[in-house]
């Protein structure tokens, strides 16, 4: 088995020389070809949770079919996003005090796959006028979890992965995820959609449970040696800190502003699903395809993104940013050509091309941050990192106006101008 998983990771990460184990402690060398397998087993199992069971997309169906509100549908992605970023400030001093940190990973997990087990089950046998407000309350309960494993998973990754190949570990787990969505779309498309009922939703959080189930104890498996101890913090404590760090920190300071900055990709999402039905006037018969472009984007992208992320996560940052604003200008010139009557397939690149700068942009803030906070204060880093666009995210919420008050074109300018701004402020960045 040991041997199979070092062809694995040789095969992967293309490493035909005796390993260099960088940023990592020298006694972990040995352990990472098995680290490197389990973590991208566990990140193709949680990506494949994340999109059967996701919030912008299969969740707000499910809540529609349960006669949810538009106002209950509406506060599942502020839920999910302040759920899983506001609290990391609070613990992640308290994770910095334990010497090994993946069992905060692992129960996390736990936590999350309960959640959704509780969900199938009041679906199964609850009352069926409380579905929506249950699923609304088990989703802040799986996001504050969530919340807590994003900090223990970066500490525990640059103590468990190398520094040159983090990024192509991280792509892999997108692109095996990726894989198995795309296949997950299919099944939503042409069996889902046609067949929708109760039981169905039900075994569709019954699955995802079983999903992070499995991810928790794949988790456990890794090996990861004991670290640094020393710094613990209260709650307030840790929030003196963050603000003491972003105060003192030039660097760290840029990263934040251009980490949200790079929210503007996620956040066209939206409003090209409202061309979208402008151009087409469908209802969930969308969500199969837009799950498969998706699917593709994670798929053909990741890899490629891994490779450049490793090399420089700012280059991937810009390189993002301009595949965005170009995914806006197709849009804008499409909005602009609907004369032409060209349907809503024809739009669909714009999907795929968003998708391709999601993967980028994502993969690039997660290697950046990980290869950037210092060791010994990492939980810090990444907790002040996640509250800071916690904030933003309440911020962006409002965002919104701009078309109400000018349009979709003038939305689409608009977060393509702070794209335009990521790209300035990315050079401002220190190369890590």
């Amino acid at each position: 088995m040991a041997a199979l998983k070092e062809r694995f990771y040789d095969f992967l990460t293309e490493e035909d020389e005796p390993r260099a184990c960088k940023a990592i402690p020298e006694e972990a060398c040995t352990n990472v070809p098995k680290n490197f397998t389990l973590n991208i087993a566990n990140g193709t199992l949680t990506k494949l949770a994340e999109k059967i069971i996701s919030p912008n997309l299969t969740l707000a169906w499910i809540m529609d079919f349960f006669g949810a509100s538009s106002a209950m549908i509406g506060a599942l992605v502020p839920v999910k996003d302040a759920g899983s970023l506001l609290p990391q400030l609070a613990v992640s001093g308290k994770i910095r005090s334990f010497a090994v940190r993946k069992y905060f990973w692992a129960v996390s997990a736990l936590v999350q796959a309960f959640a959704w087990l509780a969900a199938a089950g009041h679906i199964f046998y609850g009352n069926e006028d409380t579905i929506p407000i249950v699923l609304l309350i088990l989703l802040a309960v799986f996001s504050v979890a969530s919340g807590v494993a994003s900090v223990a998973y970066k500490d525990v990754i640059a103590k468990t992965i190398p520094k040159n190949t983090r990024g192509q570990m991280l792509s892999y787990r997108s692109t095996f995820g990726g894989i198995l969505s795309l296949i997950a779309g299919v099944v939503l498309v042409f069996f889902i959609q046609n067949e929708a009922d109760k039981s169905i939703y039900g075994f569709l959080f019954l699955f995802s449970s079983l999903l992070w189930f499995i991810a928790s104890i794949i988790f456990f498996m890794i090996k990861e040696e004991k670290g640094a101890t020393e710094g613990g913090r209260n709650p307030l404590q840790e929030v003196k800190a963050g603000i003491k760090l972003i105060k003192d920190e030039t660097n760290f300071r840029n990263f934040l502003f251009t980490r949200a900055l790079l929210m503007a990709v996620p956040l066209l999402q939206p409003f090209y699903v409202l061309v979208a039905k402008d151009i087409d006037n469908t209802t969930w018969s969308l969500l199969g395809y837009l799950i498969i472009v998706n699917g593709l984007a994670n798929i053909i992208s990741s890899p490629f993104w891994g490779k450049i992320a490793d090399q420089s996560a700012t280059r991937l940052m810009r390189i993002s940013s301009f595949i965005a604003i170009g995914g806006g200008v197709f849009a804008l010139l499409f909005y602009f050509a609907s004369d032409w009557n060209l349907g809503f397939f024809a739009f669909l690149p714009v999907f795929f091309i968003n998708g391709i700068a999601y993967s980028g942009a994502r993969l690039s803030r997660k290697t950046y941050l990980v290869d950037y906070a210092p060791d010994d204060n990492r939980a810090t880093y990444v907790s002040v990192a996640n509250t800071f666009i916690g904030l933003f995210t309440l911020v962006a919420a409002g965002f919104g106006v701009v078309a109400q008050l000018f349009g979709l074109p003038a939305q689409i300018i608009f977060f393509m101008s702070l794209l335009v701004l990521a790209i300035v402020l990315s050079f401002r960045l220190k190369s890590v």
